[in-house]
């Protein structure tokens, strides 16, 4: 008959995970290779499905596109691995199941760096090529970003008049990640040709039944659900899912009730599941009519009642502005710390920066040194916060914790990577990029979180960025920084220039952008300090006269110190006529110095804000 007209009368019972079973026996690698390596694994697998009453099979094609198969150096094998999945399944299916060519959604629940025109071309190799096989159907599945989703659609309806099935992902009941509610998904999926919508994996039967009561029975299209067995658990080193049968077969009517006509397994699922979905709905109708459950309209999300003080790129609107750089101590003792951000205070400094273990060596947390310093000295501190230390979990917490302690201006930065510091075998966890943290931050700003859920109030965050103007090709830095302004970054701060030559070429290159510039600025302590910083600290150059000038003086400590603060009021000099925000960053919490630059600063004429550089 047909896939689509079978539905129009039945409910169809689908399969259950390829992946979990194949990890289950061991086989924790590429699935998709096994096509080719061991296709009589893949063939049982499908096969049990069949026998445990599946009417609908599903290829082991769900990372076989080039992006994906790039982490296993299988990128030009897409055509040969989703050709043998497909005549496996086939083989497998008998003429007794449909068979549904496979494609996973690759954004995935977290921020990706990936362009859609990038996804769309690995969508449509990898689509052409299950095609050319002959598929019954075109499953689109675990697609948590609906753009992803929608562009996908339009691209396989544009090219074949088979089925499609599209699922959506999603972290919490009932919205996906975007805050858009389930059931205007699937709307605009059947507007766009799908002929079958629906939910699959991460949510287990409770909370996907749950969801399916906001959600109106298409006119024109049909209900799916694959739900996971469970959540996993984590024992000896692997993942195990400990979801029941028989409570499969308990939802299953649960699942009807809701107007499904598609019904299979996810994460976690095995024949077992299946078969406990086909025998307790083997020859039951469709459900045509449901009563849905209104989604509540949601609720306007106020800012805290903490107000932060001024903004930095406020400041810069109506004065010249000096921030200053005070790293965390490396040991507990934290008195000259805390006298340095007082001094920096009564010198005039708006705001100080903690950075976030820097060269990536541990400090004490930037973030409880913050609070301190804010409470004890009034300065106003810009927290660091690198991608390097935190995965996804990690960095919403801390932006929760910086949001409940009332410090609303961050640094976003990428981190230098574990093996430059301390200790180079630990981890680099890296899971979003200093743009993706952006994202993130602003994200939070509208009172939602990455997943989606509802904050329950809107962040303050001002969001500070990094631009190294010492590097050979500006304007490729010119190109990332308006990444980050589209991001959503307010400001930069800069690593620190030593020549006037750069500092205006810096100038020149940034002119344009529609955000304010911190020109970094650091005194020099000693010959070897300028040769260290030059040599050994990744995106920091120094001029050849400013090294030679401090090399004439390596006998000379305290001469050293006295040229080292010259050169940088000579560049204050020079950033002043060019830039409204400095700098400055404090060598080893020798605070004195900076505190004296400050003042120089603001001392110097113009003191009126100058417009060269936008703000």
């Amino acid at each position: 008959m047909g896939l689509l007209k079978d539905l129009e009368s039945k409910i169809l019972i689908a399969d259950g995970a390829m992946g979990t079973l194949l990890y289950s026996y061991g086989t924790d690698c590429c699935f998709e290779q096994l096509n080719l390596s061991h296709p009589e694994q893949i063939q049982s697998i499908h096969q049990a499905y069949v026998q445990a009453g599946a009417h609908v099979i599903q290829t082991n094609t769900y990372s076989a596109n080039y992006i994906k198969l790039q982490r296993y150096g299988l990128e030009e094998q897409v055509k040969e691995l989703n050709s043998a999945a497909v005549s496996l399944a086939k083989k497998a299916a008998g003429g007794n199941a449909y068979v549904l060519g496979t494609i996973g959604g690759i954004r995935g629940t977290g921020p990706s760096s990936l362009s859609l025109e990038e996804i769309k071309r690995s969508f449509r190799e990898q689509l052409y090529c299950l095609l050319l096989e002959g598929v019954d159907g075109i499953l689109l599945e675990t697609f948590y970003d609906l753009e992803e989703l929608e562009a996908m659609l339009k691209i396989a309806r544009s090219q074949t008049d088979v089925p499609i099935i599209s699922q959506i992902s999603l972290q919490e009941v009932g919205v996906l990640n975007d805050r858009t509610p389930v059931n205007t998904a699937i709307k605009r999926l059947e507007e766009l040709g799908s002929d079958v919508v629906g939910l699959n994996c991460r949510l287990g039967p409770f909370h996907m039944i749950k969801t399916l009561e906001e959600v109106e029975i298409p006119k024109h299209a049909f209900l799916s659900a694959y739900p996971n067995a469970s959540l996993p658990s984590y024992v000896d080193g692997k993942f195990q899912f400990e979801g029941d049968a028989e409570y499969f077969k308990n939802s299953a009517s649960l699942f009807r009730n809701q107007g499904i006509r598609l019904l299979g397994g996810c994460c976690g699922t095995t024949p077992a599941h299946i078969e406990a979905f086909a025998k307790e709905l083997n020859g039951l109708p469709p459900v045509t009519e449901k009563n849905v459950r209104q989604r509540p309209e949601p609720i306007a999300v106020a800012s805290s009642g903490q107000k932060p003080q001024i903004s930095l790129p406020e400041i810069l609107q109506e004065r010249r502005s000096v921030i200053v750089e005070l790293d965390p101590p490396r040991k507990l003792d934290t008195t000259r710390f805390f006298e340095g951000a007082k001094a920096l205070k009564e010198a005039g400094a708006d705001a100080i920066t903690l950075a976030d273990n820097s060269l990536a060596s541990p400090r004490i947390c930037n973030t409880s040194l913050s609070s301190l310093a804010k409470a004890q000295t009034g300065v106003q501190p810009i927290v660091h916060l690198a991608c390097r230390d935190r995965n996804i979990i990690g960095l919403q917490s801390h932006l929760m914790g910086l949001h409940t302690l009332g410090l609303h201006d961050i640094l976003a930065i990428t981190g230098d990577p574990a093996k430059v510091g301390d200790f180079p075998g630990a981890s680099s966890v890296y899971d979003v990029t200093s743009i993706e943290l952006i994202k993130m931050i602003k994200q939070f700003n509208e009172g939602v979180s990455l997943s989606g859920k509802d904050l329950g109030e809107k962040t303050q965050f001002t969001v500070g960025a990094a631009f190294n103007p010492n590097v050979k090709a500006l304007d490729r830095a010119v190109q990332r920084a308006e990444k980050k302004i589209e991001a959503g970054a307010d400001y930069f701060i800069s690593q620190p220039v030593y020549s006037e030559e750069k500092l205006l070429q810096f100038h020149e290159a940034v002119k344009d952008l529609p955000v304010p510039v911190y020109v970094g600025i650091m005194p020099l302590t000693s010959s070897r300090n300028a040769d260290f910083l030059h040599y050994e600290v990744p995106g920091i150059k120094l001029s050849e006269e400013v090294r030679n000038r401090m090399a004439e003086l390596k006998d000379d400590p305290l001469a050293a110190a006295r040229e080292g603060l010259a050169i940088s009021k000579s560049l204050i000099d020079a950033a002043t006529e060019l830039f409204n925000g400095i700098y400055l960053i404090t060598p080893f919490m020798r605070y004195e110095l900076t505190v004296e630059l400050t003042q120089y600063a603001y001392d110097i004429a113009p003191q009126n804000v100058r417009r060269i550089q936008n703000v």
